[in-house]
């Protein structure tokens, strides 16, 4: 398992609410987060760094996953747990009031993948023939897609474009999407904050997956463009590759 983490300020922002990481077990499986805080005073830092530490410390403690439904259930237990955390410190702390963060989180073993998520934040398969992602944002511009209300293009435009029906730490329960797929060698899993989707669309991304540069050229060059088109927000991205150990490095997706 091949993996490259990345995280950007931007151009516009003073700080940066996005967290994130990808962690391995003693198995060689992996997961990887992204979340994307939200909330005043850096209170939006606070939750997506609070939600990261606690995936990695229960990560880090685990055994072997072998079943798709080990997964799952570890994923539920962990983010019930992040949400429960988080929402308790937005009531403990009046600065934190209101606070939450958008979660995408997998688990990656050598045959699949499990993903859990909540908000706008995504996840991506990359296989030999197509980029399609596997999350569905839980945006009001998503819904109103979704719906026929809008168009996607007009959706870019849209006033309330950041506004998003569900988050992690804003209310005591948390409702998230979660499923498993299975993944072949070399297939790629890309998680991102919408400060990357916002800038380029999803066929330029696959294209940059495609090169045959490493992942941290790739991952550089994804945020180098997004920061060139405005860079308006935070900037974070994931890409694991499903590798055997002694093919790590050698080429991308």
């Amino acid at each position: 398992m091949d993996g490259q983490f990345i995280t950007d300020r931007g151009q516009m922002r003073s700080t940066n609410e996005d967290s994130g990481g990808i962690f391995f077990n003693e198995s060689g499986q992996a997961l990887a987060i992204v979340a994307d805080g939200m909330g005043g005073h850096q209170a939006g830092e606070v939750a997506s760094q609070l939600a990261v530490s606690i995936v990695q410390d229960k990560w880090e403690q685990s055994n072997r996953f072998s079943t798709p439904i080990e997964a799952e259930e570890w994923l539920q237990a962990a983010v019930e747990e992040m949400n429960k955390m988080i929402y308790k410190r937005s009531l403990e702390h009046e600065e934190f009031e209101g606070m939450g963060t958008t979660v995408v989180i997998s688990i990656c073993t050598f045959d699949f993948v499990t993903i859990a998520h909540i908000g706008d934040s995504r996840c991506y398969l990359l296989n030999d023939t197509k980029l399609e992602q596997l999350t569905e944002d839980h945006s009001l511009v998503n819904e109103l897609i979704r719906t026929g209300q809008i168009s996607k293009i007009d959706a870019e435009q849209h006033p309330r474009k950041n506004v998003l029906l569900r988050a992690v730490g804003t209310e005591e329960s948390v409702n998230m999407d979660m499923e498993t797929i299975n993944w072949d060698e070399n297939n790629c899993l890309l998680l991102c904050s919408d400060g990357l989707t916002n800038k380029i669309p999803d066929d330029e991304i696959e294209t940059y997956l495609r090169t045959k540069e490493n992942l941290e050229e790739v991952s550089n060059k994804l945020i180098q463009v997004a920061n060139e088109r405005g860079g308006e927000d935070n900037i974070t991205l994931a890409i694991i590759r499903n590798v055997l150990e002694d093919e790590v490095g050698e080429t991308t997706c």
